[in-house]
């Protein structure tokens, strides 16, 4: 069905229902445009969300995460985090590909509408002129016949009146043959004229409207083809999504189904075991015998009272469950705690220690190589003016060492036995057995000199704490470059300078020259890039600008 044939009358009806088409368009951007909004506010509220429930760094709930439901509730957050980020893609894409296409369509349709209606109005003002001169000859041969017949009834008025004189009459006669003549050239006209009308007609309403008009359908099909397709788009735009948000989903799934009760719980244990055997029957003190009243080595009052006369017969001990914390920072080697307590802080004490050591010891590793360097290329700086760092980073691992020496002392005490060698060697580098731990743990031995020192008085407190089992591995610097299997990429620079590397380890590259990362700055100046799987080395971190991924970022 076509809109020529049909609708060849109603130009002002499709003028105004292609203007509503194109208003619709309009409309439906707008509705894509607001979803893509709410879309990404939605992403960004979830983000902070997220954002909003992560443990904060160095403080309880970092420590919490030791509990297999805090670590599926982090779990939780970054899926939740993922999530947002995929609504993030969903308003990205329906901006790109929807919102963006339909206003270039809108503005190719407006344009194309405007030529096909001005042809029209063009073709409309055509046949309307062709009219206007139709009824032009029209009344002309009117006008003309009028007056042919008027000079015709004069002529003969005159030429029956017997008064009238042979001129007037042949003079009247003349201009009835002039106005005859003058009708028959009118009609001539006008009848050219509507052949030439008719023909023009037929052409404007079977040829020229219907082609016109034909076009505004295609034009209107096509417009409402397109939105069929975009509607299809908008939906696809979800859909592609839909199998990440699933995954992210079957995180938060399987992170549930990770927390483990007896962990949690055992955790507790560790955390606030004190160590101590629970304490024995109280024996009976006879106070009607004129005796010495003393106390039994099970009673639980307060050692310091033992000789003393008790008032009132009220023992000043107190019951361990109920024991006070003692709010103070306590002693350095945690005395003032119950043994399991104490050997657990001692330990996180030592580790702590292992790691301060470590990153001592990677720094001056880092300057020795940075003055090695400095040696081999004396422009690029004086060795000499390191060494007063590197003076201070061996001092400061020595100092750290007797100080971990001390409280490995402390432990080998609370374990009940003497630091071995091999012990020492093992606690030194920070690595430990995961079987000898696990049995010292379970194991409630107490020196005497440790018992006596942790009384139940109520001078210990009951803070949790947390046995760190970090193993520390000292880097190595490879100036051959020969490993055995090459270091990942963690990242990509690009040269900001013009760098020659004459010397050994380092390599050249070029100002806009974009490598690879494999190792970056641990504080001596310098940055490991490669360049293909055989061409790496060392480039003066100055000369480059470094962007690290984020899981290198976070190691």
């Amino acid at each position: 069905m076509s809109w020529g044939t049909e609708l060849w009358d109603q130009y002002d009806n499709l003028e105004k229902h292609t203007q509503w088409g194109i208003e619709f368009l309009d409309k439906y951007t707008k509705f894509v445009k607001e979803r893509a909004e709410i879309e990404y506010s939605y992403a960004k509220q979830l983000r902070n969300l997220s954002k909003k429930y992560q443990p904060k760094k160095n403080s309880k709930e970092e420590e919490d995460q030791k509990y297999t439901s805090c670590k599926s509730f982090l779990t939780t957050l970054q899926e939740l985090n993922d999530y947002a980020g995929q609504h993030e893609v969903i308003s990205e894409n329906l901006t790109g590909h929807i919102i963006a296409e339909l206003t270039r369509y809108m503005q190719e349709m407006k344009q194309e509408r405007k030529s096909y209606f001005h042809e029209g109005r063009k073709a409309q003002q055509h046949i309307e002129t062709s009219w206007k001169q139709l009824e032009a000859s029209k009344r002309k041969f009117e006008r003309d016949c009028k007056e042919a017949d008027r000079a015709q009834q004069y002529f003969e008025k005159l030429d029956a009146d017997i008064n009238v004189t042979k001129a007037d009459v042949e003079k009247a006669r003349q201009q009835s043959n002039l106005r005859h003549q003058m009708a028959a050239d009118s009609k001539s006209d006008y009848s050219s004229t509507l052949q030439k009308f008719n023909q023009e007609q037929h052409e404007h309403y079977f040829t020229h409207i219907p082609n016109i008009f034909q076009k505004i359908q295609d034009m209107e099909e096509r417009r409402i083809k397109k939105l069929a397709e975009l509607m299809k788009k908008f939906a696809e735009v979800d859909r592609q999504v839909i199998p990440i948000i699933g995954k992210c989903l079957d995180g938060i799934t399987a992170a549930a189904d990770s927390v483990d009760v007896k962990h949690d719980t055992q955790l507790v244990v560790e955390a606030f075991k004190s160590g101590f055997e629970p304490p024995g029957d109280i024996e009976f003190e006879d106070f009607s015998q004129p005796m010495q009243r003393t106390v039994s080595e099970s009673s639980l009052s307060n050692s310091k009272g033992e000789g003393r006369s008790e008032t009132k017969g009220k023992p000043k001990g107190k019951l361990w469950p109920f024991i006070k914390k003692n709010k103070g920072s306590g002693p350095e080697d945690f005395s003032n705690l119950p043994p399991e307590q104490r050997r657990k802080k001692l330990q996180q004490k030592i580790d702590e220690l292992n790691k301060e050591i470590q990153k001592e010891v990677d720094q001056r590793e880092a300057l020795t190589k940075m003055k090695d360097v400095y040696i081999k290329n004396p422009q690029m700086g004086d060795p000499n003016s390191v060494d007063p760092r590197l003076s201070e980073l061996s001092q400061n691992i020595e100092r750290l060492r007797q100080e971990c020496q001390k409280f490995e002392g402390w432990l080998a005490e609370v374990e009940g036995r003497l630091p071995t060698k091999n012990d020492m060697n093992r606690r030194q580098s920070g690595v430990y057995d995961g079987q000898s731990t696990q049995s010292t743990q379970n194991t409630p031995a107490v020196s005497s000199c440790a018992q006596d020192r942790e009384s139940p008085d109520g001078s210990y407190t009951e803070e949790q704490s947390q046995e760190s089992q970090v193993k520390v591995t000292a880097p190595e610097f490879d100036d051959d470059f020969d490993d055995e299997e090459p270091l990942p990429i963690i990242g990509t620079c690009t040269a900001l300078y013009t760098f020659e590397g004459h010397n050994e380890g380092t390599i050249s590259v070029t100002e806009g020259e974009v490598l690879n990362v494999i190792e970056e700055d641990k504080g001596d100046g310098w940055t490991r890039v490669r360049r293909s799987e055989d061409e790496e080395g060392y480039v003066p971190t100055s000369y480059l600008d470094v962007c690290l991924e984020t899981n290198a970022k976070e190691s």
